[in-house]
């Protein structure tokens, strides 16, 4: 215990020098401060004062507070202190702009006659873009973090105050240079382009995930003077490094991907106008008062990339048969997953009806919806005959039923869906998977042959309905390139069509469509075009969900309650789904199925399933909705803010997806190896009894988890993005804004969490 005593008194002496130090440095800057807030920009507004001084009062609280003492008996404590000293203070104070104001702040005599010498050096001035230098700086803090996070290292800093007041002095100045590139403080300039910071954010984050993984996971105490100097047993100190590790992690990854994904959505919006700084003194109106001058702003965004320029590309999809070649290529499989699940071996490792769709097909149409858009819906097999032509001949096609005409029929078929598929193992069956396919023909051809062109599509297909909701975060959309060409058409072919292509069945105007809401990427408008103005354009992902103009066929998405009814349906099946397959869920249901006195847990999982998938985003999301209003005290109406709240969790969904179905095929990528074998071997082409290639794994465990961890990470970032613009959207101020959005920011953390916590159990294995 002396050693404990000596360490606490040490550091504890450091409080009142440490309030002294950031009182006079707050004193100095806010007297600096005040004299150029008068000058007009951007660079010394008020909110800049406040970053500063919340910036100066975070070190307070990582070194001159309790939570110092703390570290000395918690390594969770500890983590807390040095994630603010890394990733919380340093930023503030730079976005600060603390150069000119600390400088302006002193005596006249001191800065120009005394510093200004040194500070117009040319020696002075090389060291320091040296230094700032983002290949420099990332390794200014990389390796002041993992050099004393060495158990012999780290204990050398508990057990003796002077190095742990260099412990932290290496990790303040390291973080101050590795986020000077970032936050690029005025008036520094820095040459590297602004694309380099999304993959410099990213390889921190790598660093910081590995080593909050290795506390985490380590079986045994890293750092010894927690059980020695505290006095506590090692299984609380391996429980208290397990809860610092996950505060690495967790926290310490939203802070460098959150940074990350805000610029890369700049990026990717180069020409729309960044989001208003704070303090802005013209705030936005209400974007739902004005739907048409947001639509003709985003007509006027020339978009800088179209995905129809790459000759390869644009070969195959603005050919008239390009569409109808990718869908008899789907056709050709689902023949054979038919043909195997109703004939074949009943095994679903030996049949393709038990691989192909639930391991692979899942997997790829999902990461292309995040990576590409609606790839899937472009190559729909099941609407091939709509596509050739071949619908009936006599008789009127009549219209789609009026009562029909919403979402509300494939929410139900997609909550039937998803419920079927988890209480009876629909994965485990081939012949309910053929079933399934073969079902989706007869119903796409009957509604296709009765009633008006793409009635399945818009109003019945849950498979598609699924695809919008997601596509809505894709990069790609189809979509005008020049407003202006459009203005002046007369003939609208990329609606009404013409002699040679039809238009769009969907019934989307091109000019006024906003979004991915109901677009199959047919591309039937491109090739009807004549102006060749149509083209797959790169967009901001997620911006159509922080706006609610008037969309073409659509309307207004804050007044329909079934397109939100969707999209949470989507997202909470992401984790319902994932959730239902761990050992944890299914050891749970069999228990409480033991004690009710049920032979199998299928009932639990039948009620759970649908608390999960019906009354737990109602209950949820109503709740947020209703938080929100009382406590920001607002006149929004609740149906305008249910439905834009609910549209900004599908970022959130689809990274959930995603990181779901990429685990299956990952971990079960040669599946489908045993089953090609088993049917080569019944069509008699092949005779060997295995296939004798391995090539081994694709991914570690360690690496799959991290993956997975970054795109969920990146799906909270983007949906948390994406609410804070709707708010800013209804309020002048970014506390007023705030205050809008922050109670409703628990339901996609709670979310967040529970798929954290998913990925950390045994899931069940697909097709092995």
């Amino acid at each position: 215990m002396p050693a404990t005593t000596l360490s606490v008194t040490a550091l504890g002496a450091v409080g009142p020098w440490l309030t002294g130090i950031l009182s006079i440095s707050g004193l100095v800057y806010f007297r600096g401060w005040r004299v150029l807030h008068r000058i007009p920009g951007p660079h010394f507004q008020t909110w800049r004062l406040k970053s500063f001084l919340g910036g100066l009062l975070t070190i307070w609280i990582a070194i001159g507070s309790p939570l110092d003492w703390w570290s000395s008996f918690l390594l969770s404590a500890h983590m807390v202190q040095h994630l603010l000293l890394l990733s919380v203070a340093p930023p503030l104070l730079l976005l600060g702009n603390p150069i000119m104001p600390l400088l302006r702040g002193l005596p006249r005599s001191f800065s120009h006659d005394g510093l200004g010498p040194f500070l117009r050096w040319d020696l002075l001035n090389a060291i320091g873009r040296f230094l700032t230098h983002p290949a420099i700086s990332w390794f200014a803090m990389v390796l002041p973090l993992c050099a004393w996070h060495i158990p012999a290292a780290y204990d050398v800093a508990l057990r003796d105050p002077a190095w742990h007041k260099v412990e932290h002095a290496s990790f303040f100045l390291g973080a101050l240079l590795f986020w000077w590139p970032v936050v690029r403080p005025h008036p520094s300039r820095v040459a590297w382009p602004l694309w380099i910071l999304p993959l410099y954010l990213l390889a921190a984050d790598l660093v910081n995930t590995a080593l909050g993984a290795f506390l985490t996971f380590s079986e045994r105490v890293l750092y010894t003077p927690y059980v020695e100097l505290a006095g506590s047993s090692r299984t609380d100190a391996l429980a208290d490094q397990v809860l610092a590790g996950v505060i690495m992690w967790v926290p310490g990854s939203l802070l460098y991907l959150g940074p990350a994904v805000f610029i890369a959505v700049q990026l990717l919006s180069p020409n729309a106008r960044p989001i208003d700084p704070p303090g802005n003194s013209n705030p936005p109106k209400r974007i739902s008062k004005e739907p048409h001058l947001i639509t003709q702003i985003r007509l006027k965004q020339k978009a800088r990339f179209n995905a129809l320029d790459i000759p390869v590309v644009s070969r195959v999809l603005r050919s008239r048969l390009g569409r109808t070649r990718l869908q008899i290529v789907l056709l050709f499989i689902s023949v054979l997953v038919v043909a195997d699940g109703l004939f074949g071996s009943p095994a679903t490792s030996e049949n393709l009806a038990g691989v192909l769709p639930w391991t692979y097909w899942r997997a790829f149409t999902v990461v292309a919806l995040l990576a590409a858009g609606n790839l899937f819906c472009m190559a729909c097999p099941f609407t091939l005959l709509r596509s050739l032509g071949l619908r009936r001949t006599g008789g009127r096609q009549r219209a789609w039923p009026r009562p029909l005409r919403s979402k509300w029929l494939p929410i139900g078929l997609l909550v039937l869906f998803f419920w079927i598929y988890e209480v009876f193992r629909v994965w485990d069956h081939p012949s309910w998977t053929a079933a399934i396919i073969v079902g989706y023909f007869v119903a796409a051809f009957l509604v296709d042959t009765f009633f008006h062109p793409a009635s399945f599509c818009k109003y019945v297909c849950p498979i598609g309905q699924f695809h919008f909701v997601n596509s809505l975060v894709s990069p790609f959309e189809v979509k005008v390139i020049e407003a202006d060409v459009c203005n002046k058409c007369l003939t609208h072919d990329c609606l009404r069509g013409n002699e040679s292509q039809r238009g769009c069945e969907m019934g989307l105007y091109l000019p006024s469509k906003v979004g991915n809401l109901d677009c199959t990427f047919c591309l039937d408008c491109v090739r009807a075009c004549p102006h060749e103005n149509v083209g797959l354009l790169l967009v901001q992902p997620g911006a159509d969900l922080m706006v609610d103009p008037k969309r073409s066929s659509i309307g207004k998405v804050s007044r329909r309650l079934d397109i939100a009814a969707l999209s949470l349906v989507v997202v909470f099946g992401a984790f319902t789904n994932a959730a239902l397959m761990t050992e944890a869920v299914s050891t749970w249901s069999e228990s409480i199925a033991r004690r009710l006195g049920l032979i199998s847990s299928s009932p639990v999982k039948a009620a759970l399933a649908l608390i999960l998938l019906v009354l737990a985003p109602l209950i949820l999301s109503s709740s947020a909705v209703a938080t929100v209003r009382a406590f920001a005290r607002t006149t929004i109406p609740t149906r305008e803010l249910f439905c834009k709240l609910a549209l900004a969790l599908a970022p959130l969904g689809l990274t959930m997806w995603c990181a779901h179905f990429l685990f299956h095929l990952i971990t079960g990528w040669r599946s489908l190896l045993p089953a090609l074998e088993h049917e080569m071997h019944a069509l008699g082409i092949w005779s060997r009894t295995s296939f004798a290639w391995d090539p081994g794994a694709i991914a570690s465990a360690r690496e799959l988890l991290d993956c997975q961890l970054l795109l969920i990470d990146f799906g909270l970032l983007l949906t948390l993005y994406v609410g804070w613009r709707i708010s800013r959207g209804y309020t002048g101020t970014y506390g007023s804004a705030l205050r809008l959005i922050a109670p409703w920011s628990v339901l996609p953390l709670g979310l967040y969490c529970s798929g954290v916590w998913i990925f950390l159990q045994p899931m069940q294995m697909l097709g092995m």
